[in-house]
């Protein structure tokens, strides 16, 4: 009798070990991808601070940010910037930022703008991997910097 209890703990033991193999192996793996961050990934925060090196960020309603209240798929949403600002020589909008506030990397495009653009004015589609917010950071040509964000409720994240 003490044979066959033998026999049954080691198949129970060898069952209980090609389960949790796996499973921890698994487990460290998914645990080096969240730990794992591209030469890209910067946060919302560093992202401001690397823009703006430190300076004061005013929000303001003379930007006109245009995006989808609710994204089907978050690997292709719509970003609309219009400032309301003179574009002549020495009073014009020098660059448009646009962020977001939940992916892994914060900025999604940079803008460099002259007087010769005319106007001040960028379209482009952006990946967001979920519902977050938003924001158009715009730099001016005197230093100062201004802000808008607006919210967009993505159903299918589009970062993976």
């Amino acid at each position: 009798m003490e044979r066959r209890k033998f026999i049954q703990s080691m198949f129970t033991a060898s069952a209980v070990a090609m389960v949790a193999t796996p499973m921890g192996a698994f487990a460290k793996e998914e645990e080096k991808k969240a730990s794992k961050k591209g030469p890209n990934d910067m946060a919302f925060e560093d992202a401001v601070k690397a823009i703006t090196s430190d300076k004061g960020v005013k929000d303001s309603d003379k930007i006109k940010l245009t995006v989808p209240e609710i994204a089907e798929n978050g690997a292709v949403v719509p970003v609309k910037v219009n400032v309301d600002h003179p574009m002549e020589e020495g009073n014009y909008v020098k660059a448009i930022h646009v962020l977001n506030k939940g992916n892994g990397n914060a900025r999604c495009a940079d803008i460099m703008l002259t007087p010769a653009n005319a106007e001040a004015y960028f379209a482009t589609r952006v990946k967001l991997s979920k519902t977050q917010e938003v924001v158009a950071l715009v730099e001016l040509s005197d230093g100062s910097f201004i802000q808008t964000a607006k919210s967009v409720k993505v159903t299918i994240g589009g970062c993976g």
